[in-house]
């Protein structure tokens, strides 16, 4: 229900200010960015190998 409720006015703030939402999305892609150096690094200290695939092609490096 907070959830909601904070996505409603998430959306309200967007109507009144749309440049929020280009700064909501290159902060959201930051963070992204961050937490997957962050992976990779805590994957590489620990030598960490994934039965999967795909996730060894992204953690790989």
């Amino acid at each position: 229900m907070i959830a909601g409720v904070v996505l409603i006015i998430a959306g309200i703030l967007l109507l009144i200010f749309p440049p929020l939402l280009s700064i909501i999305v290159a902060a959201f892609l930051i963070l992204a960015g961050a937490m997957a150096l962050s992976v990779a690094h805590y994957n590489r200290k620990f030598q960490r190998h994934y039965d999967n695939p795909t996730v060894e092609f992204f953690f790989r490096y």
